[in-house]
């Protein structure tokens, strides 16, 4: 599945509860502070209810940035051979 990142990009502050307790429950408590959530129905009922606080992104998949790991662990083996 894909992933979803959130970042808060505007304070919950002077908007009604149901909404500060949105945010708090999408584990964003302070400002630019981002969570990774698989992109659900609920996750995403969550952010249109705080659409205007928040910065939606997609993540690319993780098993290509594990291969991308997998490169750079590979890189630093060979150097560590030469030398």
């Amino acid at each position: 599945m894909a992933k979803l990142k959130i970042i808060l990009v505007k304070s919950a502050i002077g908007y009604p509860e149901d909404q500060k307790r949105t945010v708090r429950a999408l584990g964003l408590t302070k400002l630019r502070q981002c969570a990774e959530y698989e992109d659900s129905g609920a996750v995403r009922g969550m952010i249109t209810k705080v659409r205007h606080l928040v910065k939606v992104e997609a993540v690319e998949s993780t098993l290509q940035a594990g291969t991308a790991k997998k490169k750079t662990r590979q890189k630093s083996a060979a150097v560590e051979e030469k030398s």
